[in-house]
């Protein structure tokens, strides 16, 4: 059996750490992946063009093209392959530039592109064929084709793995499923075969583990105060092994930490619940066991997986209208009287600029006694939402015309001042597609162009298993004591599409069967102050000894296109674990 492969992450989303390129390529890798295409990220990147819908088809990441130039050599010295989905809409451009690029450095360099992701010609076609209906609802899309910015499939892996057999050094694909960048090298390296799908779901998991870069190692982690070096953790590295096994480490040199609890936290990330589908393999993530195995080293064994879906996500953008956002800031006595006066105003612009929507997020509140004047500042975000751009930008500007006659202590962030014009507003659809309905290509460094078939074996997908709830009485764990939630429980979560994905896990096991009885859907909803409007779904993960959430339709329309202040849920998790909660004292220190 091969050793296994050592697979380097150096980007979890368009503009991450410049340096962590080159950082990646000098840590003694068999291969670097990079992710450049969060969902929010597309959102802002097609909002660039939605006057100009063609100019779109031109556009890949040259800042990942910056950081490949000056590490080409070293590449081909060290015969390092490098996968990324860099070349977002645009892949077979991004490899003809680093073929230049390879050429003009005279080094030999096979470079590879996949296709197939890009179904927005075809969306009218697909939609008639009853296609592109929403994921979870199965809602038709009812948008005209002609407004949709762009629409991407998410691809499996083996296009990827099809590039590397054929002797590629550089693939570069558009949309692909997040894990493809990992199931594919793993499964060329240890020759895999598609029907091997416990092996397949073992690097399914490890690429969801590494994908969002430093998230594995310390970065946005509950835990970070107990990180010694917690300033700018490292990129992950997942040593996959021929049975599907993988141990998350980091170069030893850098910052943060690997600890089962940085790789629970990834693991809890954005997981729809215990079966989690992907183009290849449906994994199941509630089979997993995660084991120190030294200093900055987890064990991940156990993962088993099942047959993929017969559909794959399609990520569909479009304009909903424009947006726009001013902050102001009340300061010192009567805060709440002066956010009165600053929303009756706002009504009073909205009768001359009729927005749609019109919301105030109020950011804290004074401190008593206040030491200097942030102390005594609260910080305000008007956000708006309309059509066109017209009705934002009048109401913005007519809504700061009245400063002179607003509150005292009146002012504005003065960095907007000039920029009150309505921004695009980009929705997201994420929608489903046949597999067998796409033509999946690899474009092979000696002109040769190959299909890629569907997996062999797809099932329907069926619905997430159920958790039944806990009968046991939280009670019965004996005497409490009201404490911060956090200090018995770690928290992350993230967006997908409309949900947020909220995953909770006990710091230490000895919690694990208190916090089962007593982080019901009911007690999740009262902490978070959640409305009815918003349904809950619980799925418990008693390996990681954790508790999955989703809330779905948390951020309406979507994540890319709602007007919260935390687009995406980032803070949800800590917010939670701010909360006061009666927490039984034998699982208190002392």
């Amino acid at each position: 059996m091969a050793r296994p492969v050592r697979i380097a992450n150096f980007s979890g989303a368009m503009g991450d750490r410049f340096s962590a390129f080159e950082e990646a390529v000098h840590g003694d890798p068999d291969v670097v992946i990079g992710d450049s295409m969060a969902e929010i990220t597309m959102s802002m990147v097609v909002a660039g063009f939605h006057e100009n819908r063609q100019a779109r088809r031109g556009f890949f990441s040259e800042y990942f093209l910056r950081q490949l130039r000056p590490q080409l050599s070293a590449i081909a010295g060290k015969r390092i392959k490098v996968v990324t989905n860099a070349g977002i809409y645009h892949p077979a451009g991004l490899a003809e530039a680093i073929r230049t690029e390879v050429a003009a450095q005279g080094l030999d360099l096979k470079v590879a592109h996949v296709t197939g992701d890009d179904l927005t010609d075809t969306a009218k076609d697909l939609i008639a064929d009853g296609q592109l209906g929403h994921l979870e609802t199965g809602a038709v899309l009812d948008r005209d084709p002609g407004e949709l910015l762009a629409v991407n499939a998410y691809l499996g892996a083996w296009g990827i793995k099809t590039a590397l057999d054929a002797g590629a050094d550089i693939v570069i694909t558009g949309r692909v499923a997040d894990a493809s960048l990992v199931t594919g090298p793993a499964a060329w390296w240890h020759g895999w075969d598609r029907d091997e799908l416990d092996k397949i779901a073992g690097a399914t998991a490890a690429a969801h583990i590494i994908e969002c870069g430093p998230q594995a190692t310390g970065g946005n982690f509950a835990g970070f105060t107990g990180i010694e070096d917690n300033t700018l953790p490292g990129f992950p590295i997942a040593e996959v092994a021929g049975d599907g096994s993988a141990v998350i480490t980091k170069r030893p040199e850098d910052g943060g930490a690997v600890t089962v609890d940085t790789v629970t936290a990834q693991l809890m990330y954005e997981i729809q619940g215990p079966r989690y589908l992907n183009p290849d393999v449906t994994w199941h993530t509630d089979s997993l066991e995660l084991a120190q195995d030294g200093p900055d080293r987890v064990r991940v064994t156990g993962a088993r997986g099942s047959a993929a879906p017969e559909t794959t996500k399609v990520g569909v953008n479009f304009q909903r209208g424009y947006r726009g956002a001013t902050w102001l800031f009340p300061t010192g006595l009567d805060v709440d009287v002066k956010i009165d006066v600053l929303k009756a105003q706002a009504e009073r612009a909205r009768q001359d600029h009729p927005v749609g929507e019109l919301h105030f997020f109020v950011c804290g509140q004074p401190v008593p006694d206040p030491r200097n004047q942030w102390q005594a500042t609260v910080a305000v975000q008007v956000a708006v939402a309309a059509p066109d751009a017209k009705t934002v930008s009048g109401f913005l500007n007519q809504f700061c015309s009245y400063g002179l006659g607003s509150i005292p202590g009146f002012y504005i962030d003065m960095t907007q001042m000039y920029s009150m014009a309505g921004q695009p507003r980009i929705d997201y659809w994420p929608g489903l597609v046949r597999q067998a309905d796409l033509h999946h290509q690899v474009h092979l460094p000696d002109g040769r162009v190959l299909d890629i078939a569907p997996p062999p074996n797809t099932a329907p997908f069926t619905g997430q298993p159920e958790t039944a709830a806990s009968t046991t009485d939280p009670a019965s764990f004996g005497p409490v004591r009201t404490v911060p939630f956090g200090q018995v429980a770690y928290a992350r979560t993230g967006d997908k599409g409309a949900n947020a994905n909220l995953g909770v896990w006990a710091r230490d096991a000895a919690a694990w069967p208190w916090l089962a009885a007593f982080l019901t859907v009911a007690r999740l909803r009262e902490l978070l102050s959640c409305p009815d409007t918003v349904a809950i779904e619980r799925y418990e993960q008693p390996n990681l000894h954790g508790i999955s959430f989703v809330l779905r339709g948390y951020f309406p329309p979507s994540g890319s296109a709602n007007l919260a202040l935390d687009q995406i849920g980032k803070s949800l998790g800590e917010f939670l674990r701010a909360r006061h909660v009666d927490v039984p004292t034998t699982l208190l220190p002392a």
